[in-house]
């Protein structure tokens, strides 16, 4: 852990040479994200509701989602930006390094103009909270917690996975921005919406659902099953074949000679 906060010291003094990049960066972050939460606002100015979720509710879902993939994506950029690493040699590097592989990758690219997002999604959420209709008590705020650290499971596993298929390929994949990026935006509204085999894909396939739907459910009081509260936990269990398909493609690596 200190190694890794003395990386995170270098790349906040490194990016903070071009302090105005920086903010340009972060406002843009903020405002692609400001985007969506502006269709929201106009879709929901014309329809009341959406399949029975009102527009606060939907808030509530939005900022969750968002906030998990603005921290996902500003700590596991460097498994998100892989294919670069291996293009250009530097991975063979990295392999010989007196370091954990993982862990070498993950120090590598720490990008925190995406704070413009997470900053979105702070506010987003404050203002959720007391409007989104939750009878809160100690067990809900428990479930929004866990809600949160099983977004940020999911979306790192899927930086992992985007990295690890970059063994197979050299290059990036990418339909799998359709699970990232994509996820991001699906993870918009309550993912019941898009239909019964959506919502199944997305519960056993990429489990976006475990920490978005099944718990979102909880909060508004429309299920008291424990199950959906702790759902988010089995979210982390993704993070074991994402690990596994590393490890796979770390054994299979073979250097591409730059």
């Amino acid at each position: 852990m200190t190694l890794y906060m003395k990386y995170l010291a270098i790349h906040l003094k490194s990016q903070m040479q071009y302090k105005v990049s920086f903010t340009l960066n972060a406002v843009g972050q903020f405002l692609i994200a400001f985007s969506v939460f502006i269709s929201v606002f106009f879709m929901f100015s014309r329809f009341g509701s959406v399949a029975d979720f009102t527009y606060n509710q939907v808030l509530l879902c939005f900022a969750i989602v968002l906030m998990a993939f603005a921290i996902s994506e500003c700590f596991f950029r460097g498994f998100d930006t892989f294919p670069s690493t291996i293009s250009n040699g530097e991975f063979d590097r990295i392999m010989v390094r007196p370091r954990g592989i993982v862990f070498q990758v993950l120090a590598s690219k720490i990008d925190l103009s995406r704070i413009g997002r997470l900053v979105q999604a702070v506010v987003v959420l404050i203002y959720a909270i007391p409007t989104s209709g939750v009878v809160w008590s100690p067990l809900k705020v428990i479930t929004l917690v866990l809600m949160l650290l099983g977004g940020i499971a999911v979306f790192s596993s899927l930086f992992v996975v985007y990295a690890a298929l970059c063994f197979f390929t050299i290059e990036g994949l990418e339909f799998m921005n359709i699970f990232t990026d994509g996820g991001r935006e699906f993870g918009t509204y309550p993912l019941s919406i898009y239909g019964k085999e959506i919502l199944k894909f997305f519960t056993f396939v990429v489990p976006l659902a475990l920490f978005q739907y099944f718990p979102l459910l909880y909060l508004l009081g429309r299920t008291d099953n424990l199950l959906y509260m702790f759902a988010p936990l089995f979210s982390l269990l993704f993070s074991l074949p994402a690990y596994l398909l590393w490890r796979l493609g770390v054994k299979r690596y073979t250097s591409t000679g730059s």
